[in-house]
């Protein structure tokens, strides 16, 4: 039997593209034998799950499930729309996001949770789905909500299965009230946070380094007009109210009625529900944001696919 080496890990890696522990153990089953690990991990599916992993995932599904007091979302993305009608796909992301539940938004935990039925975590699951599907899947990120007391509300736009869509939205508000009545009022918030993507509840979680970006913009644009310092300071603060009007939710117009604030209508809701509302978070995750698309030649994708 072969030494198991670093560097016989590293090669074994530079050929199939898996990861370290998955070509280590490779190597353990097949007593160091390099081209034996190759097979073994193409057995596994794992050597082709690695051989996609470069390729963009910009497509897939946001999950999100609530279980009264509390909500989980996750996103994992497929390469194509097409996988995210596939039914083994779909359960996929709805079982993880039922796990999710337990992970406490910690991504790492999530991937090494027991997957059910399989004997295998959500990575493992995930490799599995990579070489039945053929395409590369990411489980990108997940976020959880609870309130000790209250209600979390979710929100699916774009809905392609119940608790699937393109943009998954949880919203939770702690009171002491009517729990249906305060599940469907964070049904309507979580729609308007669907709409209007909010950045924060209020100005005191807006980003300090997004903040202060803004405010050097609307210093220079008020310098502009040659007015003193003093009143570019006041013009500065009259534009920032309208910025904060635009990113926090509880200051923007509610998409539900058109007219008050999101703050304001809460307010107004209390007497329906029995008691005080609060915010206490929300979640909004829209599939692909963030991710650079690459942006091929389609017909020259699939004749370079036909000579694979």
């Amino acid at each position: 039997m072969a030494e198991i080496t670093a560097a016989l890990v590293k090669d074994l890696r530079e050929k199939t593209g898996a990861g370290m522990m998955d070509c280590k153990k490779a190597l353990t089953e097949t007593g160091g034998d390099l081209e034996g690990a190759v097979d073994w991990l193409r057995k596994k599916g794992l050597a082709a799950a690695a051989k996609k992993a470069g390729r963009v995932a910009a497509e897939g599904l946001v999950g999100v499930v609530t279980e009264g007091k509390r909500g989980a979302v996750v996103e994992i993305n497929s390469e194509t729309d097409f996988v995210a009608r596939n039914e083994a796909f779909q359960d996929f992301v709805s079982t993880v996001a039922r796990l999710a539940l337990d992970a406490g938004g910690d991504l790492d935990t999530l991937s090494g949770a027991s997957y059910p039925g399989t004997g295998n975590t959500v990575a493992e699951r995930l490799t599995d789905l990579i070489a039945k599907i053929g395409e590369n899947l990411n489980l990108r990120r997940t976020g959880c909500l609870e309130v000790s007391e209250g209600a979390v509300a979710s929100y699916v736009h774009n809905q392609a299965a119940p608790g699937l869509g393109k943009i998954g939205v949880l919203v939770a508000l702690e009171s002491s009230g009517d729990q249906a009545k305060l599940e469907a009022l964070g049904k309507q918030v979580a729609m308007h946070v669907a709409a209007a993507a909010p950045q924060a509840i209020d100005s005191t979680g807006v980003d300090a380094s997004a903040l202060e970006r803004e405010r050097s913009v609307l210093a220079e644009q008020a310098r502009a007009s040659g007015k003193p310092e003093e009143i570019i300071a006041k013009m500065v603060e009259g534009r920032l109210r309208k910025f904060y009007e635009e990113v926090c939710l509880l200051e923007q117009t509610y998409v539900i009625d058109g007219e008050n604030k999101v703050g304001k209508a809460l307010k107004q809701a209390e007497a329906a529900v029995g008691a005080p509302i609060r915010v206490a978070g929300f979640l909004r995750f829209q599939l692909g944001e963030g991710v650079e698309k690459e942006k091929g030649d389609f017909a020259a994708e699939v004749a370079a696919q036909l000579g694979s």
